[in-house]
């Protein structure tokens, strides 16, 4: 393959600042065309970077352009409506998190991708971290030879915190006014209190939810709600505990994330970076005790300076090419929904 053709649906804020401007430096690829329903906010956008076709919508683009892939950034509460479109198509497409706003949306798009020949990657991009990337690899060969025993626990701590980090300086704006869009209806399992709950905590927490899969290699069950909202505990099939800790304390110029990977003779911590820093990797920390005499060791691998928005384009470019499997693709996300929907239910008791 040539370079990957890429279209845009939707440059807003995030559609600029987390993708567009990272699509445009990747090499393998190039940014062919928009689709922009605010014509005025599209042209502009457009110019910045040099793109070269501007549409007012993804069904004309997707007639008249030759595109390998789309990006989507759309809010996930339409994603129901709007993926379930996309897919038809027969194009590999990317979207922010999470796959949807109910397990119901979430539904009706695996249904939409089981009829097409399209596969959808869901913008996790704590898992394109060079960081968690480095990290991901240490910990399945770890669980392969056991030189440091079993993996026994992962621990997520998330403050809110200063997640833009500057992302939005170049942020392109218009006076436009934003059309009306049509979004999925609200969960029927849930009522109006109890979604609200859902769609705050998917759209703050739903990472963190995703990583801790990730990072345990195996799916969970939820088993406990701190009734304050702070804590949320998890057991694996392999008896591994997980628990993600939700804003203990705020940071106002700060984004203090960070994983911990416990086995039973050593440990990896990742530190993550703000969101939207830009040329800022997260940091990994190993600690081996291997006992019996041996010294123990502590190394802070050097990694490259490439962000995690960056890598993760990258990532959905090399995925298209056929070099790399998607990072996360729709099934896996749809346990997201499920897991957030048993935190909820456990907190709420609806």
């Amino acid at each position: 393959m040539a370079k990957v053709r890429i279209g845009f649906v939707g440059v807003g804020g995030m559609g600029q600042c987390a993708h567009l401007k990272n699509y445009v430096t990747v090499p393998d690829c190039e940014v062919v065309a928009i689709a922009e329903i605010r014509e005025g906010l599209g042209k502009k956008v457009a110019a910045r970077y040099g793109v070269p076709k501007v549409y007012p919508n993804h069904k004309e683009m997707l007639e008249k352009e030759k595109l390998d892939g789309i990006v989507a950034s759309q809010p996930f509460t339409r994603h129901g409506v709007l993926i379930s479109e996309l897919v038809q198509y027969g194009i590999p497409v990317f979207t922010e998190k999470p796959l949807a706003g109910s397990v119901e949306a979430g539904q009706k798009i695996l249904d939409a991708l089981e009829k097409s020949d399209s596969w959808y990657m869901v913008g996790y991009h704590k898992r394109s971290d060079p960081a968690t990337m480095y990290a991901k690899a240490e910990i399945d060969r770890l669980e392969e030879t056991e030189e440091l025993g079993k993996l026994r626990y992962v621990r997520i701590l998330m403050p809110a915190g200063d997640w833009v980090a500057n992302g939005f300086i170049d942020l392109i704006s218009s006076d436009d006014k934003m059309p009306p869009l049509e979004f999925d209806d609200p969960a029927t399992d849930m009522d109006k209190g109890t979604y609200g709950s859902y769609i705050g905590f998917v759209n703050y927490y739903i990472h963190q939810v995703n990583l801790l899969r990730h990072l345990l290699g195996e799916s969970y069950e939820v088993t406990y709600a701190d009734p304050s909202g702070v804590i949320l505990a998890t057991q694996s099939p392999s008896g591994a505990t997980g628990v993600i800790e939700m804003t203990p304390y705020g940071t106002t110029v700060d984004w203090q994330e960070s994983a911990l990977v416990a086995f039973q003779k050593g440990y990896i911590k990742i530190d993550l970076p703000a969101p939207l820093a830009s040329n800022r990797p997260g940091r990994v920390e190993i600690l081996r005790d291997p006992g019996d005499g041996a010294t123990p060791e502590t190394t802070v691998p050097t990694l490259p300076w490439v962000h995690a928005m960056r890598q993760q384009a990258m990532n959905f470019v090399s995925a298209i090419k056929g070099d790399i499997k998607p990072m996360c693709e729709a099934a896996e996300a749809m346990e997201d929904l499920k897991s957030a929907r048993q935190y909820i239910k456990l907190l709420t008791g609806n």
